[in-house]
């Protein structure tokens, strides 16, 4: 079977699957680009916000739990079982405490990371990222996995509020 019958055949049986992947994809795509800008307005305009270096200890902090959450969260979204889908089902990991572990854990690896740099665009664009992402790639990830999932993930979605 050639590659294009392969997926074509694979949107047909997975519809909401593919829809929710290119959200994710764009979504971190903004966040790379962003981040660029930011990089790239730091290295014309570099403002420095700190004066005390200790504030690299609070980036580092940042970076590593920022790391740690993107890997959580990616191990335990692989975990789901399709059959028998439940609220439970959705709570594991650090879905148990955020909707979008991995977003939140982007959001803390930029921020870290322009800490550390000490780079005032950078610590902007991560903030502007995070808050254009909740509203409007999560939004629609959301609506995506609510007419995929159903009751489930509407009970899960109320019950977990960040």
């Amino acid at each position: 079977m050639e590659l294009g019958k392969k997926v074509e055949q694979f949107e047909k049986e997975n519809p909401h699957k593919n829809k929710v992947h290119k959200v994710l994809a764009h979504s971190y795509l903004f966040y790379f680009i962003l981040f660029l800008f930011g990089l790239l307005l730091d290295f014309i305009f570099p403002f420095k916000i700190f004066e005390d270096y200790s504030m690299s200890l609070i980036g580092a902090v940042f970076l590593i739990f920022g790391t740690f959450l993107v890997f959580w969260a990616q191990k335990s979204s692989h975990r789901l079982q399709k059959e028998n889908i439940s609220r439970e089902m959705f709570c594991r990991g650090p879905y148990r405490y955020t909707r979008s572990p991995t977003h939140l854990g982007l959001f803390l690896l930029m921020l870290g990371f322009g800490i550390i740099a000490n780079a005032l665009f950078i610590i902007i664009f991560s903030i502007i990222s995070f808050v254009i992402t909740k509203f409007v790639f999560i939004k629609k990830e959301e609506k995506i996995l609510a007419e995929k999932y159903g009751a489930p993930y509407l009970e899960y979605k109320e019950s977990v509020k960040f």
